[in-house]
């Protein structure tokens, strides 16, 4: 909380005072860092085009904010025995990719309302999709393999998961 205050140039009782504790403030944090890459809008109102484009879109988004160097510490972090008690590790789970699938199942839902998908179970399809794009490459970036892997290797990964998925809920 002292390093915050500081690097924010507030005093530590004004941090409290904003965010109360700790925890409330890693789980803005978490919020914050998922806002930023990737926005409720791309899922409330998404980009034009094709659905395969807009699934694109957010697999990108996705990929990016899972494979950031923030993501991987973080990842590294909730996996290491005595560094986050299970009150932090959850925070985290509800600040991030729980938000994360709840939104996108919105997504999912309303191309499903106008006829474009066909899902039965649109948490599972969420989770699918997610766990699809995260692939081999996400856990070799987390063990600290593969850390130079392409741009077109990346973009392969999501437009192969993007036709995998369509191929298993496209009307």
């Amino acid at each position: 909380m002292d390093q915050i205050a500081a690097a924010a140039g507030v005093s530590k009782l004004t941090v409290y005072s904003h965010f109360g504790d700790k925890e409330t403030l890693f789980a803005e944090v978490i919020s914050a860092k998922c806002q930023e890459v990737l926005p409720d809008e791309l899922f409330v109102r998404p980009p034009e085009g094709p659905l395969r484009e807009q699934l694109r879109t957010i697999g990108h988004a996705f990929f990016a904010l899972i494979t950031s160097d923030e993501a991987i510490n973080m990842q590294r972090m909730m996996n290491t025995p005595g560094t986050a008690e299970s009150g932090l590790r959850e925070l985290f789970w509800n600040a991030g990719p729980r938000r994360l699938q709840e939104v996108f199942g919105q997504f999912l839902q309303a191309r499903a309302d106008e006829g474009k998908l066909r899902i039965e179970d649109v948490p599972l399809a969420a989770s699918q999709f997610f766990s699809l794009l995260k692939g081999e490459l996400h856990p070799m970036l987390v063990c600290g393999l593969c850390l130079d892997h392409s741009e077109a290797e990346v973009a392969r990964h999501i437009d192969n998961t993007v036709e995998f998925f369509l191929r298993a809920y496209a009307r």
